[in-house]
């Protein structure tokens, strides 16, 4: 405070210090955020690295909150619902970069919390050296949830198959291996082959009702895939390399 204001001041019987004004969020020019699914930090700094926003928002207020703030780099860690984000926050004009956890974790100071691993997102993706993932559209988060509903459905109809067959052979009924042999035992369960005692039947039966509806939708699932690879011109050039078919031509374009 200069003298000439201080003196008139005392004048009037009061001294009073000039408020110090809060930097303003508008002022940030990058952000980290540590995802969450209902309260999300947030931790902005301005051009100089000081901190001017260390909040928390709630799911709902997230969008609105970036919305109203200039465009700014945005550091967030590559997991959870960050691809989502990563294209909502994209849209309203940021630049968004994605990282891999054990990439941001040196810029995260000691005793980790909700704010620190904000500080450290935003710390880490204004490093020249950082790795970036790409953020993910929707048609390939899309693509990589196909696989793993098809990778959990033929773990599941395997474990099945071993079931059926093991149960067999501890009464001394072998089947052959592969596809063809799981048809052929199939086909006795389904048929009540007489080698098979009533008593095992009963549980049997069940379990080829599953293999047979688990298979029904592991087909439904390849055709789908396949649909997807002839409208994909890399995948459909993955697939001229000797040893990959459609499958692993649609994973890995959906991996990518």
């Amino acid at each position: 405070m200069d003298g000439p204001l201080r003196h008139r001041m005392c004048q009037a019987g009061r001294v009073v210090e000039p408020q110090r004004r809060r930097p303003s969020v508008m002022q940030a020019i990058r952000f980290g955020i540590d995802l969450a699914k209902n309260v999300f930090q947030v931790h902005g700094v301005d051009a100089s690295g000081r901190v001017v926003a260390q909040r928390q928002l709630r799911r709902a207020q997230v969008e609105k909150f970036f919305a109203a703030q200039p465009p700014a780099l945005i550091g967030m860690e590559a997991c959870g619902s960050a691809h989502h984000w990563g294209r909502t926050l994209s849209a309203l004009g940021h630049e968004v970069k994605l990282m891999p956890p054990a990439y941001v974790k040196p810029y995260v100071p000691r005793n980790k919390n909700d704010a620190r691993d904000a500080q450290g997102c935003c710390e880490a993706v204004s490093r020249p050296d950082m790795r970036f993932v790409p953020i993910k559209t929707v048609e390939q988060q899309w693509a990589r949830a196909l696989h793993r509903t098809r990778d959990l459905l033929v773990r599941q109809r395997t474990q099945l198959a071993n079931a059926m067959r093991g149960m067999l052979y501890e009464m001394g009924l072998t089947s052959a291996k592969g596809a063809a042999g799981i048809e052929t035992l199939l086909q006795r369960i389904e048929t009540a082959d007489e080698a098979i005692p009533a008593a095992l039947l009963i549980c049997l039966t069940p379990l080829a009702g599953q293999w047979r509806a688990l298979d029904g939708e592991i087909g439904k699932l390849d055709k789908q895939i396949l649909a997807q690879v002839r409208r994909q011109q890399a995948a459909l050039r993955l697939t001229t390399i000797p040893s990959v078919g459609p499958i692993i031509a649609h994973a890995t374009i959906a991996a990518i």
